[in-house]
C-alpha cells in the first residue's frame, strides 16, 4: 500500500496535481486494482489447475492480495473525489445515477470483504455468512470491472485488452469448479471394496 500510495502521489505530482494528474491516478489505480483483484479471485482455481510454487504462494497470500486490492481501490476513490472537487462540471457530465449506485454497492462490498478478511472478524460473522459475502462480492466486483473497462473499449480499443485477464480468471474458476464437481461425483459413486483376508 505504501508503494501504491507513493506511486499515485508521484504520478499526480508530474502534472502538479491538476485535473489531468487526477485522471492519470484514476487510470493507474483502476489498473492496479484489476491486477490484484485477478490475483485474489483466481488463487484457488489456479492452484487446483496448475499446482506449482507460484500458485501455492498465490493461494497462501490470497487474503493479502485481496486487502491490497481494497487499498488500491481506496486510492482510486480518493482520486475520483479529488477529480470531482477539481472539475465538478466535468465529473457530473461523465457520471450517472447508475455509476453512483453500482459504485456505492461495490465499495460497500469491498469494505465488508476487507473487514472480514482476518481470522477474528471472519469467525465473528461465521463461515456461512463469510462465504456468502465473499462469493457474492467477488462476482459482483468481477462484473463491475467488466462493465467499467468494457464500456470504454468502443472509443479506446486498448481497453479491450483489460477484459482478457478478467475473462481468463473467470474461465479458470469455472473449469476448476467443474473439475471439483466431477471429482466429488466420482468419489460419491465409488464402491468401497470389501476387506481382503490380509486385512484381518
Amino acid at each position: 500500500m505504501l508503494v501504491l500510495s507513493a506511486l499515485s502521489l508521484a504520478i499526480a505530482g508530474t502534472r502538479a496535481f491538476d485535473v489531468e494528474g487526477m485522471r492519470m491516478v484514476i487510470r493507474f489505480t483502476a489498473r492496479t486494482s484489476l491486477l490484484f483483484f485477478c490475483l485474489a479471485f483466481s488463487a484457488g482455481a489456479l492452484l487446483r489447475l496448475w499446482p506449482n510454487s507460484w500458485t501455492r504462494w498465490q493461494r497462501r497470500n490470497r487474503r493479502y492480495l485481496g486487502v491490497t486490492f481494497a487499498g488500491s481501490h481506496a486510492l482510486h476513490a480518493a482520486a475520483v473525489v479529488a477529480f470531482a472537487i477539481a472539475a465538478p462540471a466535468t465529473f457530473v457530465a461523465e457520471t450517472s445515477i447508475v455509476t453512483y449506485i453500482a459504485g456505492g454497492i461495490g465499495y460497500c462490498l469491498i469494505i465488508a470483504m476487507a473487514a472480514t478478511s482476518f481470522d477474528r472478524t471472519a469467525r465473528a460473522i461465521g463461515r456461512p455468512a463469510w462465504r456468502i459475502l465473499h462469493l457474492t462480492g467477488s462476482y459482483f466486483l468481477w462484473a463491475q470491472l467488466m462493465v467499467s473497462f468494457g464500456k470504454r473499449a468502443p472509443g479506446m480499443p486498448l481497453y479491450a485488452a483489460f477484459l482478457v485477464p478478467l475473462l481468463a480468471v473467470m474461465a479458470a474458476r469455472l473449469i476448476a469448479f467443474a473439475l471439483s464437481r466431477s471429482t466429488s461425483g466420482q468419489h460419491a459413486g465409488r464402491v468401497v471394496p470389501a476387506p481382503s483376508q490380509s486385512d484381518g
